[in-house]
């Protein structure tokens, strides 16, 4: 038998050099492929929770009454959207919201889903002490409003707002606490209340009738403004969260941030680094970026019209 001599030291170094460079280049590989994993799984989430929330808040602006919608800053100012100045910090976006629920007849038990308010107003029936809106049902309008508002709220907390009749973002709507004018039914929004017995009917809420007001055949009934709120911004990070308020009336002297309970407000987004909005006419873009610092620093950025 032929005897067979062990590694020389030359062939042990060549086996140590082999391993140390495919033991390298291995460790970069998975080092490398779980970064990929890891940014991947990053992008991911960036990508869908911003979606999700440009859409949340779209879906909701798509029901807004477009004159009310304002832009306000941190020291409670405000200008209306149009007026908007892209060197001001605005925080908050705010609007007035119609009943779309009501009006697609949500709560409606047939078949048919009649809607609960009909958008029309009959100004041969009517008169400065009552207004007249034929198809409409406000003890349905009532039930739906408690049942959205979580009890807090009903029809005779509604408003109804003109289509068609001038309004002023800044004294219209009880934006700026101010309201005399609309107590007075001389602004935008005109509280009402239901009459008993008569489902088809609307009378001022305010101790002021219509006498002087110019009614208009269409209108919209609202019972909540909406708030889109950036909150906790941490200036060292740059990211703050982004809330929903909701089940508030301005008209009432009501403001969006009196209540922080979970009928009144919701998280929509963490991590959000901007949130910025604009308007050209009636039309609307909101954007809304977020970031993490996981994986070094990276941000994503979503945009949405709405018309």
């Amino acid at each position: 038998m032929k005897n067979r001599f062990a590694f020389t030291m030359i062939e042990l170094i060549f086996v140590i050099v082999i391993m140390g460079i495919i033991g390298k280049f291995g460790v970069e590989f998975l080092a490398q492929a779980y970064n990929s994993f890891i940014f991947s799984k990053i992008n991911h989430e960036l990508q869908s929770s911003s979606e999700a929330t440009v859409e949340f808040i779209a879906k909701r602006l798509e029901g807004r009454i477009k004159d009310s919608v304002i832009a306000r800053l941190a020291d409670n100012s405000f200008d209306a959207i149009g007026d908007v100045n892209n060197s001001k910090n605005y925080v908050v976006l705010e609007w007035v919201g119609s009943d779309t629920d009501g009006y697609r007849g949500i709560s409606d038990t047939n078949a048919t889903h009649l809607p609960d308010w009909s958008g029309i107003i009959d100004l041969d029936a009517g008169n400065a002490a009552a207004l007249v809106s034929p198809a409409t049902d406000t003890t349905k309008i009532n039930n739906l409003i408690t049942v959205l508002s979580d009890g807090t709220a009903g029809v005779n907390n509604s408003a109804i707002f003109f289509i068609g009749a001038n309004s002023d973002a800044r004294t219209g709507y009880g934006w700026d606490g101010n309201v005399t004018m609309i107590n007075a039914q001389q602004g935008a929004m005109h509280p009402v209340q239901s009459v008993a017995g008569q489902p088809d009917r609307f009378v001022s809420s305010t101790g002021t009738n219509f006498s002087g007001v110019d009614i208009y055949e269409y209108y919209k009934l609202a019972w909540t403004a909406y708030a889109v709120a950036m909150e906790n911004y941490n200036a060292a990070t740059n990211k703050g969260d982004l809330y929903l308020y909701h089940n508030y009336r301005p008209w009432l002297g009501e403001k969006f941030d009196d209540n922080n309970d979970s009928a009144h407000k919701s998280l929509i987004m963490q991590n959000v680094s901007t949130f910025r909005f604009m308007a050209i006419g009636s039309i609307m873009k909101i954007q809304v970026c977020t970031k993490t610092d996981l994986v070094e620093e990276y941000s994503l950025c979503k945009e949405k019209t709405v018309f």
